[in-house]
């Protein structure tokens, strides 16, 4: 399969039916194809071809969409960039995969003198903004006006769909290679175990395009044909009016968005009722939230979706029959259609029932590999497995319960963030001598990133001055919400901070380990 599969389907049985809504502006699918197959042209004509890399920086927006399926029309691959990263590290991953055209919006055009400066291999930037392209930028509609179509590549298959950027657990970003076909399978897999693309229905895309598991959601409705209703950002009280306003049939948001919809004072005045499927993941949602979130989605099916960028994004799944059950709300389900999940000790070899251990899985939605990267690509598929870094362990009916994080890592929010990455923003800071960073319970984000600092001698520092410091060189998210300063740090007999200790204190009352 290839990733524009699903436009040629509509267009051949459905070519007047709406593709996209963005606003007031309703493109159907003879409209996208027609202006995919131009912008392909003139990605061409700028040199793509064979794989060659193209960045996407921007809010959602219909043209994000239309982006998505041209470069793959032109035989490109794409890069979809993390908008809430810093310009250093967009920089750096822009850099590292060569990637020498960046389409770019207008909340993100002033980027683009940094971005040059970081990565002097970026030759060309589109403007994806509705005013005039800026100096030095080609303008977005200007190029599909300029151009006409071309045949589609139908790059697909087992070729490189697009390069992933996740966190790195050594401070430096991992681009997670992704095929079509990983992409592909792990759709369907997802879709043969609890339907949530429905044909002729419409999903909202609110949270960022940019991130795997809304690129999910999307190509989820894209292959079985129907519309695709967007919104810049998440805003819930936005998210509440376009759900009434559109009749939108399939959500994907995260436990804290859920939160954020349900507390808005919108919610109690709309109805919801045409929401069909509510996918969530990063973390459980509490029984509390889902009693209220059926009350609001009262024909929703829940899912929680468990799994990582790596993976396409889905290993496993708690099905909406589960949730109404409501016994294992804190797992993250079984095995998904295209996937075996296993807990695998130090030795590689699956425990019993119950024991802790290391997630692994394996199926046709594991990555190709890490851009550039073949020691960490090794490390992290071993044996036809993906080594997932999260540890757990498996009841007698094969329902995955996660309980800690082999590797050093802190879902905030949605976002996945090394500690190791902040631990060496943090050790530039003057007035830092030691410092840890650990995942600590919160209750609007899951986990919130918190530092444990031992100061320089003499030397002062307040929160306030740490987390400015380390928004100033990693996305904001990453930067610690909260912060403690102590004298000296636990350490093993070997020198190693003990962390475990720095989380005891915040974690011993929680009814899990991780978030």
């Amino acid at each position: 399969m290839y990733l524009t599969q699903g436009l040629h389907r509509s267009l051949q049985q459905n070519p007047d039916a709406p593709a996209t809504i963005f606003g007031e502006r309703v493109r159907s699918f003879r409209e996208q194809a027609g202006r995919v197959s131009r912008l392909a042209a003139a990605l061409r004509a700028l040199g793509v071809t064979d794989g060659e890399r193209v960045g996407i920086l921007a809010l959602n927006s219909d043209r994000y969409a239309e982006a998505l399926l041209a470069v793959p029309w032109a035989d490109g691959v794409l890069n979809p960039v993390n908008i809430r990263w810093s310009t250093a590290e967009i920089a750096y991953s822009l850099a590292e995969c060569q990637t020498g055209i960046l389409m770019v919006d207008d909340r993100f055009a002033p980027y683009v003198p940094a971005l040059a400066q970081g990565h002097p291999g970026l030759k060309t930037v589109i403007h994806l903004g509705d005013g005039p392209a800026p100096d030095g930028m080609l303008g977005y509609e200007d190029l599909i006006a300029a151009h006409e179509p071309i045949p589609d590549a139908r790059r697909g298959g087992d070729a490189l769909l697009g390069v992933f950027y996740t966190g790195g657990t050594t401070g430096f970003p991992k681009g997670a290679m992704i095929s079509h076909a990983n992409l592909c399978v792990a759709t369907l897999g997802a879709q043969a175990v609890t339907p949530s693309g429905l044909p002729g229905g419409r999903t909202l895309l609110a949270a960022p395009m940019f991130h795997m598991a809304a690129l999910a959601a999307w190509y989820t409705q894209l292959a079985v044909g129907g519309t695709h209703v967007i919104t810049p950002y998440f805003d819930p009280g936005e998210v509440i009016e376009t759900i009434a306003r559109h009749r939108v049939s399939y959500i994907m948001l995260v436990p804290t968005m859920i939160q954020m919809v349900l507390d808005h004072p919108l919610a109690a005045e709309h109805d919801l009722s045409c929401v069909r499927s509510v996918v969530y993941g990063a973390s459980p949602i509490s029984e509390t939230l889902l009693r209220r979130a059926m009350k609001v989605f009262p024909r929703g099916g829940f899912v929680q979706a468990y799994g990582m960028t790596e993976l396409a994004p889905i290993a496993t799944m708690l099905t909406p029959r589960d949730h109404e059950e409501g016994t294992r709300l804190r797992s993250a389900g079984r095995a998904a259609a295209h996937t075996e999940v296993a807990v695998v000790g130090h030795d590689g070899r699956e425990l019993t029932r119950g024991e802790v251990g290391e997630v692994v899985v394996r199926g046709g939605n594991v990555m190709l590999g890490y851009w550039n990267k073949p020691e960490e690509t090794a490390a992290a598929l071993r044996d036809g497995w993906m080594h997932t870094g999260d540890g757990g362990y498996m009841d007698e009916d094969g329902y995955l319960y996660i309980v800690d994080r082999i590797k050093d890592m802190i879902i905030t929010g949605g976002e996945n963030v090394y500690s190791a990455e902040v631990e060496n923003v943090l050790a530039a800071h003057p007035a830092v001598a030691q410092c840890a960073v650990i995942g600590v319970p919160d209750p609007d984000w899951g986990e919130r990133v918190h530092a444990v600092i031992v100061l320089q001698p003499g030397a002062t520092a307040s929160p306030e001055e740490i987390r400015e410091h380390c928004k100033s060189l990693i996305a904001g998210y990453k930067a610690p919400r909260s912060c403690e300063f102590v004298e000296q740090l636990p350490m093993s007999a070997a020198g190693k901070i003990l962390k475990r200790e720095l989380r005891r204190p915040y974690w011993e009352e929680a009814d899990r380990r991780v978030r």
